[in-house]
C-alpha cells in the first residue's frame, strides 16, 4: 500500500493547522485541541512546582495563558490527566502581558511603587487582590492605597491570609496564582532584581500555607542572577524547578496534534494514519477535538515513518545528506541542545507555504524544509537581538556578511575581529549611557572579550568544542551570516 500522505490535502492541513509566529496575550490565541502537553511538561503544570524555567519559545507564556482559561484547563484535565490540573484548582494570572490594571500593577506603576515601598509589600497586596481579602483590606482600586495598607497592617494581613487559606481548605480548593514575563517588571536589570527577588521570596513563603500557591515562569538568565536568589532557603525553590524542554518526539507529537485537528483536512490526516499506519485517533468527550494517539507521542520509529510519508525519506537525492525526521530538529538546536517548538513550527509552516515541484509526490520538499530552517533562524535571531540581548547583534556583525568567518573556528578568530573594531570597549561605553538599550548586559563584561565569549556560550548562541574551537548552531549561524562547510547557506 502507498503510505505517502495525500500531497495537496496534507499541505492544506499544514497551512491551516500550524500557527503563525505567536504574540503573547493574556488569553490563548488557539482552541484547546491545538494544545499538546509533553510528558516532561506535566510536572511543570502541577500547582506544587513553583519555578518553571524555559528558553525563549519553549512555551512559558503559552502555559501561562492556557492555565488561566477554563476551557483549556478542562481539556488538559481530561486529555492529559498527568498534568493533575483538577477542577478544584482555581487559577488566576498575577503578572504578564495584557492584563487588567485592576488585577496587577503595570511596569510604570511598579516603578512608582518601588520608589516608596519595599517590593515585598507590592506583591503581598497583589496576592490579597487575588485572594479577595475582605475589609479591612481597602476596597479602593488605587495600588498606592493597597500597598500602603499592607505595609502598615502586617498583623491584619497575616490574619486575613490565614482566613483565606482556611476558606480554601474548607472548599477543598487550591488557589494558584501564575506569573510570566518577569523580564518586563522594569526597563533595566537593576530595577528588575529587587522586584524579582521579593516575588521569589513570597512564592517560597506561601509554601507554608495549605492551599495557596504561586507559579513563576522564568527565563534561565533570571535564575543565573545570584542577587535575585540571595535570600535564605532559596535552594528550596530551585530543588523543585522544572525545565520546559522539548525532545524530538515531543515536537513531532505537537505537529501531529495540530494536523489531526485541522478544520479543513484533519479527517483526511487521521484516516490516512489509520489506513496506512494502523494508528487510530480518539475523539475528546463528544467534541470536535481529537487527541494525538500515544503511539504518535512516544514511538520515534513510527513518528519517523509518518513524517517521511509527508516529507520524503532524504534531505536530497540520497540519504547521505540526512533524514528529514532527524535533520530538521538537529538544525534547530541551540548551543544548549534545546529546540523551541516555536522555531520547529515556524520552519514547517514556511516549508509548507513554499512552491513544491509538481513531480514531487510528498507534501514537503527537502529544499523547502531548508528554507524553513532559514526562516526559523531569522525569527530566532530577531527575538534574541530585538528584545532580550540587543548587544549580541553588534558582536556578530563583524563575524558575518562579506568576509564572514566559517565555523568551527579558533577562539582568536573571533577575538581578533572584536579587537579590530574595539567592540568590547564600545559595548562598555554603551552600557554606561542612561538611555542605553543594553537592558541585560553581558554578565562577564568586566572580564573583557573572553568573558563576553563565555556569556555567548552560556546563552547557547555559540558552543566550545572538545578541541577548543568555537561552533555556532545553525539556528543562529544562518541568520547571523556565518559560513559552514556543507551547511545550510547563511542569509545575506
Amino acid at each position: 500500500m502507498n503510505k505517502i500522505f495525500p500531497k495537496l490535502a496534507t499541505r492544506e492541513a499544514l497551512l491551516d493547522s500550524l500557527p503563525e509566529t505567536d504574540v503573547t496575550s493574556a488569553e490563548p490565541s488557539r482552541r484547546p485541541q491545538f494544545t499538546y502537553v509533553p510528558t516532561s511538561h506535566a510536572r511543570a503544570l502541577s500547582p506544587e512546582n513553583i519555578i518553571v524555567e524555559g528558553i525563549r519559545g519553549a512555551g512559558k507564556s503559552h502555559w501561562w495563558s492556557v492555565l488561566a482559561s477554563s476551557d483549556h484547563k478542562h481539556y488538559l484535565a481530561s486529555a492529559f490527566p498527568e498534568t493533575k490540573i483538577a477542577d478544584n484548582v482555581d487559577i488566576s494570572q498575577g503578572f504578564g502581558i495584557g492584563l487588567n490594571p485592576d488585577a496587577w500593577p503595570s511596569k510604570d506603576v511598579l516603578d512608582d511603587l518601588s520608589k516608596k515601598y519595599n517590593p515585598k509589600y507590592i506583591w503581598k497586596a497583589l496576592i490579597a487582590i487575588h485572594l479577595e481579602f475582605p475589609i479591612p483590606f481597602p476596597i479602593t482600586k488605587k495600588w498606592d492605597d493597597r500597598v500602603s495598607w499592607v505595609q502598615d497592617h502586617s498583623e491584619d494581613y497575616e490574619r486575613l491570609l490565614y482566613q483565606a487559606d482556611n476558606k480554601l481548605v474548607a472548599k477543598d480548593t487550591t488557589k494558584l496564582i501564575i506569573f510570566d514575563a518577569l523580564d518586563r517588571l522594569a526597563d533595566d536589570w537593576p530595577k528588575i532584581r529587587p522586584l524579582a527577588k521579593a516575588l521569589f521570596q513570597l512564592a517560597l513563603d506561601l509554601r507554608s500555607t495549605r492551599s495557596i500557591r504561586m507559579k513563576l515562569f522564568v527565563r534561565p538568565d533570571m535564575l543565573q542572577d545570584k542577587s535575585i536568589l540571595a535570600f535564605p532557603d532559596s535552594s528550596k525553590l530551585l530543588s523543585r524547578k522544572v525545565d520546559l524542554r522539548w525532545g524530538r518526539s515531543d515536537l513531532y507529537a505537537l505537529l501531529f496534534q495540530c494536523l489531526g485537528n485541522s478544520d479543513m483536512q484533519g479527517n483526511t490526516f487521521r484516516e490516512h494514519c489509520k489506513s496506512a499506519f494502523n494508528v487510530a485517533w480518539r475523539q475528546h468527550e463528544n467534541s470536535n477535538a481529537w487527541v494525538v494517539p500515544n503511539e504518535l507521542r512516544h514511538d520515534e520509529v513510527l513518528q519517523r515513518n509518518v513524517f517521511h510519508a509527508i516529507a520524503g525519506e532524504a534531505m536530497g537525492n540520497s540519504p547521505k545528506r540526512g533524514y528529514p525526521y532527524t535533520w530538521l530538529p538537529n538544525h534547530l538546536l541551540d548551543g544548549l541542545d534545546q529546540v523551541s517548538p516555536r522555531s520547529f513550527i515556524a520552519a514547517i509552516k514556511r516549508a509548507s507555504s513554499e512552491f513544491q515541484p509538481e513531480d514531487w509526490p510528498y507534501a514537503l520538499h527537502y529544499k523547502t524544509i531548508q528554507k524553513g530552517v532559514q526562516e526559523a533562524s531569522q525569527i530566532r535571531v530577531n527575538e534574541i537581538t530585538s528584545e532580550d540581548y540587543p548587544w549580541v547583534r553588534s558582536l556578530m556583525m563583524p563575524l558575518g556578511g562579506a568576509g564572514a568567518i566559517s565555523v568551527p573556528c579558533q577562539v582568536d578568530d573571533i577575538l581578533n575581529r572584536w579587537e579590530e573594531y574595539d567592540l568590547i570597549g564600545h559595548l562598555k561605553a554603551e552600557i554606561l549611557k542612561q538611555d542605553s538599550d543594553v537592558k541585560l548586559p553581558p554578565a562577564r563584561i568586566d572580564e573583557g572579550a573572553k568573558g563576553v565569549l563565555q556569556d555567548l556560550i552560556d546563552l547557547g548562541i555559540i558552543q566550545k568544542l572538545w578541541d577548543g574551537r568555537i561552533q555556532m548552531p545553525d539556528v543562529y549561524r544562518i541568520a547571523f551570516g556565518l559560513g559552514r562547510k556543507g551547511g545550510v547557506k547563511p542569509l545575506k
